[in-house]
């Protein structure tokens, strides 16, 4: 395999993709790879002939039915939820199982223009030669119109209003027009749109009621009970592990247990028995930074130490993710320690201890 850092999801599981497309039986919508019964194996996890296909997705199997439900029809999906609940993780998997590429990607950000969304030019032949189709740069959107497939729309209301609303007329048309070469564009029957938007960022670039009507919104939940949050932090971090030199063993159940259970609390602003309240911090602390927190203390664990996670590689982490820029994040962090963490018992002390040394 390509010494890539970060693989695409239809080739990092082009295996299960591959095998679910084999035994495949039932109709298949134009422009799809595979049905949308098989879309949710691969997503939700089974058994296709002797290939096992891993979950992808940890959580309410009916709105992965109803997102693909959704891409059946000619509407648009919108993702919605806190930061960390798998948003962009499901959207790239969906567009993996259903066409074998998910990279036709618009990242949105504070700097994204309307030319990222419809195309633009190479003006050196523009220049040279007038308007053409092979001055013309398309978009991922343009190409995903082109080709019948879907294109991917990352953190949406981090747009500017306007880009947001270059979206309203593809999504309404289907298609692109291009003045310049005297033509439009008309999309093929597959093509689609998912998009994504975080509930941190609300207000930020509020989303127009007219672009809201274009979409079909899903929204993802913080996973429900620690079990669910431990299996997806376990199952991902097998995964990241396999593609990075960490040289270091997998943390352990207690270890993904703790690190769990402080995010969960500190996120709620109270401990798992509901029997004391405490104070929350600024951050999100959300399911994926806890898989990030993890890693980085395996990275230090093989690097740095024996190649096993100590309690001193995880309070690293936890300082780090818990106390991000104010001084409320101190204090909440300081209070929790004391007040929480050191009467937790034995099971707790040494990161108690390791915690305590680092935010002194």
């Amino acid at each position: 395999m390509e010494q890539i850092l970060r693989l695409p999801a239809e080739k990092l599981f082009q295996n299960e993709i591959d095998a679910l497309i084999a035994a495949e039986k039932d109709p298949i919508p134009t422009g799809w790879k595979m049905s949308p019964k098989s879309v949710r194996t691969y997503i939700c996890g089974g058994r296709v002939g002797n290939t096992i296909i891993t979950p992808k997705y940890i959580g309410h199997e009916r709105l992965v039915e109803i997102a693909i439900a959704t891409l059946v029809t000619d509407r648009a999906l919108l993702l919605i939820g806190e930061p960390g609940t798998a948003k962009s993780w499901l959207s790239e998997h969906l567009t993996a199982a259903i066409n074998g590429d998910s990279t036709k990607v618009v990242q949105g950000t504070a700097g994204t223009t309307e030319e990222q969304i419809r195309y633009s030019w190479n003006y050196a032949m523009l220049i040279a030669n007038g308007p053409s189709p092979e001055a013309m740069l398309k978009s991922p959107i343009f190409n995903a119109m082109e080709s019948g497939s879907i294109a991917r729309f990352e953190e949406i209301s981090r747009c500017a209003s306007e880009v947001q609303d270059a979206l309203i007329s593809i999504l309404s048309e289907k298609r692109i027009a291009v003045p310049e070469l005297a033509t439009e564009v008309a999309a093929k029957k597959g093509f689609s749109v998912i998009a994504t938007a975080n509930t941190r960022d609300k207000g930020v670039n509020e989303m127009s009621a007219a672009l809201k009507r274009r979409f079909n919104i899903v929204v993802l939940p913080a996973p429900a009970d620690i079990d669910s949050e431990m299996e997806i932090v376990r199952t991902r971090i097998e995964q990241l592990a396999g593609g990075l030199d960490l040289n270091a063993a997998l943390p352990t159940a207690e270890v993904v247990e703790k690190v769990c259970t402080i995010f969960r609390e500190l996120r709620s602003g109270e401990t798992l028995d509901h029997s004391q309240k405490i104070k929350s911090t600024s951050g999100v602390l959300s399911t994926a930074e806890a898989i990030s927190l993890l890693c980085n203390s395996m990275a230090l664990a093989g690097s740095f130490g024996g190649g096993t996670i100590t309690d001193e590689d995880l309070a690293a982490g936890l300082q780090g993710a818990v106390v991000k820029e104010d001084e409320k994040d101190s204090v909440a962090w300081k209070e929790y320690l004391e007040n929480i963490m050191k009467k937790r018992g034995s099971r707790w002390t040494g990161l108690y201890k390791a915690c305590r040394e680092l935010n002194s």
